[in-house]
């Protein structure tokens, strides 16, 4: 992490000296070092020049008295925004709380992984994206989804709301509500009332199916090695003979945590390397046979378009490496790596400084990582559309379960039957939903055999697969992936002509 302050930012013209010695020092920096073209150097101090007589210019004309730190920061908005890339930010003092507060954890929230894009488009609308729910948290036991939309909070259009604005109002006071309106797919809509809780996001949880070890990753933060360790520990304790990792619907994090899980996992050779224009922000993160704990133990790794960045690193190294097969969806592909840069005490910015590439010398940014057996859940009819959110805008469910408190699995699937015959869905999905309901109150199930097909599809790959290992080596790498489908778009381009 940079850790670099400059200069000051405080009143007057002293703002306009803080922010030239920022932009020069940066262009001085090893930045814009490898740049020795005369006439780029030339530019850059005709812009500095000229920004700067426009920031003075507006202070001193512009029809009412200015803020010089509304300038400030909204120039350094703009100039993070020009990138068109949504992982370069400014980073303000009220954001830099929320992002202490969800490293503290003790915030009251909804547990929800969000993402916003800067602006609308005709056909994509500005909403707030669901990256991934937190495990026992409102969001999560209220059934929302990664890939869903946030429309509305709390009656208000979330297009014209900035990030700043949707936190706001997602966090608050444990206890109180707030309603999201919610977009599935391309026309589902439904509302949701969730109560803010405290919010602790959990890394890592396991357990045993069977003879099968399932750990499923949440997070990759500094305590998620020990946390993956203490899984393998506890599978090697119970004799398995098969893992399951599971890294649906998560968002990443550190690549220092996830490069050292990979290495509990991968003999020797490259995990993830860095690639960038400068020469200190590219590294390579190597295995050690050290370091290695499983051996010899096929692996299936669940994915999904939740996900992204770190989750992405560690599926795409096993995949590589043939040491895995891959179940689910396509990723979400993030393929870049960020570095917080402090400007002062209270605000800073967040840029990409490399880009990440696989074992194979692949970057799967904008692409992802395609699984080796795709697994997805249907897409619902118009008549199943109709019927879910007719019963989504009922209180049907919660009041049965609040009037026959403790259903057991064979209560829950006799309402469901009763349910089915009002509400045209499908059994497995209506059990689902009262089990949610059922389960509110409790600590999040660490799977769901009955609704899950993406678990049960990695399930029976292992037990239907006579030599995993045959299996694994038969799978291509991402750079094969990535040749093969150039190919075929540079023949489809060809036959179009």
């Amino acid at each position: 992490m940079k850790k670099q302050f400059f200069g000051s930012t405080k009143v007057g013209h002293y703002i306009v000296k803080g922010l030239s010695f920022f932009v020069i020092s940066i262009c001085a920096s090893q930045c814009f070092a490898q740049s020795s073209a005369d006439t780029n150097r030339t530019s850059n101090f005709q812009y500095l020049k000229m920004f700067n007589s426009v920031f003075e210019f507006v202070q001193q004309n512009y029809v009412d008295e200015v803020d010089p730190k509304v300038l400030y920061e909204g120039a350094l908005k703009g100039m993070m925004e020009a990138f068109d890339d949504p992982y370069t930010s400014y980073l303000d003092e009220a954001t830099m709380r929320d992002l202490s507060d969800t490293t503290k954890g003790n915030f009251g929230g909804v547990g929800l992984s969000i993402s916003k894009p800067v602006e609308s488009k005709p056909n994509k609308p500005a909403y707030v994206q669901v990256e991934a729910p937190i495990d026992d948290t409102p969001g999560a036991k209220a059934g929302i989804l990664s890939g869903d939309y946030i429309t509305e909070i709390d009656g208000k259009s979330t297009v014209q709301m900035t990030m700043q604005d949707v936190l706001s109002v997602l966090r608050g006071e444990v206890g109180k509500s707030v309603t999201l309106t919610i977009l599935r797919g391309k026309s589902l809509t439904f509302k949701v009332e969730l109560v803010r809780a405290l919010i602790e996001v959990p890394t890592v949880k396991y357990g045993m199916i069977d003879s099968t070890g399932y750990c499923r990753i949440i997070q990759f933060t500094p305590d998620t090695p020990a946390r993956v360790q203490n899984a393998i520990d506890f599978f090697e304790k119970n004799k398995y003979k098969n893992l399951i990792i599971d890294l649906r619907d998560n968002p990443g994090g550190l690549i220092t945590s996830v490069s050292e899980i990979a290495d509990k996992f991968i003999d020797n050779g490259p995990i993830v390397s860095t690639k960038s224009r400068l020469s200190y922000e590219n590294s390579v993160f190597k295995a050690s046979s050290a370091n290695t704990k499983v051996k010899n133990i096929p692996i299936v790794v669940l994915i999904n378009q939740g996900s992204a960045s770190a989750s992405e690193i560690l599926s795409g190294a096993l995949k590589d490496n043939h040491l895995a097969y891959l179940v689910g969806k396509r990723t979400y592909g993030k393929g870049s790596v960020q570095q917080i840069i402090p400007l002062s005490d209270s605000e800073q910015i967040k840029m990409t400084m490399a880009r990440y590439y696989t074992p194979s010398d692949t970057n799967i940014d904008k692409i992802g990582i395609p699984p080796d057996l795709e697994v997805a859940y249907p897409d619902f009819t118009e008549e199943e559309t109709a019927a879910y959110k007719e019963l989504m805008d009922t209180n049907e469910i919660a009041d049965y379960v609040e009037s026959h408190p403790d259903m057991s699995e064979e209560q829950i699937a006799d309402f469901a039957s009763q349910l089915g015959k009002k509400y045209s869905l499908n059994q497995k999905l209506l059990r689902r939903l009262v089990r949610i309901q059922v389960n509110r109150t409790k600590p999040t199930a660490l799977y769901d055999l009955d609704y899950d097909i993406q678990l049960n599809a990695a399930l029976d790959v292992l037990k239907n697969t006579k030599d995993f290992k045959k299996l694994v080596a038969s799978t291509k790498t991402l750079k094969e992936l990535q040749i093969e489908a150039e190919k075929k778009k540079a023949i489809e381009e060809k036959a179009s002509e």
